[in-house]
């Protein structure tokens, strides 16, 4: 029984030296590692926020035509004698210059006739004035003071006298009508058409062919509400000479060859179209033919011309891709020393396919803005940070910012380090 006993002590003996074993195993073991690698998370793009002045550009396309253009008619009626060698399509007019020239043997015959008319006339009111003047002294011979008009022979003066002013008129009606025998160029320009040849019979108000003024032309540029606000000119707005408009750059293919011309803003229309909601600006340049031209190209009418409005300006602005604002008018950006997104939102100023402008008191320059796609974003999201460099490189901002956290986690060990060994030597001493 004894024996029995011992036995059992022996073996809880070691059962607890076995337990006590353990337990300061588990008590004196070491604490595992924590691993301190942070999640990579979704790889994006970014670029950095800048920043610059707006300069707003407002671009419109319209077709070139004349400021003054008008039809050759004559006035009066004949056969065409006469056309100048000028009047023909494309040809250089200028300001006084005869164009048409018609008969003018039937005109000079009128003129004539009025002038006999004239004579007459003439002729028939001195008879009267002398008759009256006979009158008169006979009146005045027979001591009659109250005669009668009549007597006096003065509605026969009267009539006369009308007859003279009438036959005066038809002179000159017939005068007039002989100089329209000659239709002359109202101004300097260009011949856009023309029909005439000589023999033709021509009617009063029938069309010889058009012509236009060189010394301006115009383009009516339509643009939108919005549009307007940024060239910083209001609605029925007119050029002065305190207020100039904005500049044009007007721009098209003429042969081949890229053409630019350099015009200005005179004028926007007063009322808005009310079929397409815009409204149109009138851009002008003068002398296309001449000094307005690009090296000769002149801006001719019927040209289709893209133009480039110069706009207000707006400074200070900060600039970032205009992918990299979401929602609206929030803004990603990505911060490379945790490896987070930030979502802020922004007072967006403008925005197009150059870029967002926008002001921001969260946003600063040099800011890593994130324009990749991001699905389901939330602030604070774990991001790798990825930057396209000028040599087409890519840098990964969490690497860096990893790196350097590191480095500074090592030197700091190292100054402890040192710490402990320079106390020690201190000690030894």
């Amino acid at each position: 029984m004894s024996r029995i006993i011992s036995i059992v002590l022996v073996v809880l003996a070691l059962a607890g030296m076995g337990a006590a074993a353990f337990m300061t195993i588990q008590v004196l073991k070491p604490e595992p590692e924590q691993a301190d690698e942070k999640f990579a998370g979704l790889s994006v793009f970014a670029e950095r926020v800048q920043r610059e002045d707006l300069n707003f550009t407002v671009k419109a396309q319209g077709e070139v035509r004349p400021q003054r253009e008008i039809v050759v008619a004559p006035q009066i009626a004949g056969r065409i004698a006469f056309f100048s060698p000028d009047f023909i399509d494309g040809g250089f007019i200028r300001r006084g210059q005869v164009l048409v020239r018609l008969e003018t043997a039937d005109y000079q015959l009128a003129v004539v006739r009025a002038q006999s008319g004239v004579a007459s006339a003439e002729q028939r009111l001195a008879r009267e004035v002398a008759e009256a003047e006979v009158a008169r002294q006979d009146l005045d011979n027979l001591g009659i003071t109250d005669s009668s008009p009549l007597a006096r022979r003065e509605p026969q003066m009267a009539e006369a006298q009308a007859a003279l002013e009438s036959a005066k008129a038809q002179l000159a009606d017939a005068e007039l009508a002989l100089s329209r025998t000659a239709v002359v160029a109202p101004f300097d320009g260009r011949v856009r058409e023309e029909t005439v040849d000589v023999g033709q019979f021509a009617s009063p108000g029938q069309s010889l062919g058009r012509v236009f003024a060189t010394d301006v032309v115009e383009v009516a540029l339509p643009i939108t509400d919005a549009q307007l606000g940024q060239l910083g000119i209001p609605l029925a707005f007119a050029e002065t000479a305190s207020a100039k408009g904005p500049r044009v750059i007007f721009s098209a293919p003429v042969g081949g060859v890229e053409r630019q011309w350099e015009g200005r803003v005179t004028r926007s229309s007063a009322a808005v179209n009310s079929q397409t909601r815009l409204i149109n600006v009138i851009a002008e340049l003068n002398d296309p033919y001449g000094a307005g031209s690009d090296n000769g190209a002149p801006m001719a009418p019927g040209l289709f011309v893209t133009a480039e409005v110069d706009g207000t300006r707006i400074e200070n602005l900060l600039v970032a891709p205009r992918s990299a604002i979401r929602g609206g008018n929030n803004i990603f950006i990505g911060e490379p020393e945790n490896g987070a997104l930030r979502i802020f939102p922004v007072d967006l100023v403008y925005s197009s396919s150059d870029g967002a402008w926008f002001r921001s008191n969260d946003v600063e320059v040099d800011d890593l803005a994130i324009v990749s796609p991001i699905r389901g974003s939330n602030d604070g999201m774990s991001i790798t940070i990825l930057e396209r460099l000028e040599d087409g490189t890519i840098k990964n901002h969490n690497e860096a910012a990893d790196t350097a956290a590191n480095d500074n986690e090592r030197d700091s060990v190292a100054d402890a380090a040192n710490d402990v060994i320079a106390s020690t030597g201190d000690g030894g001493q």
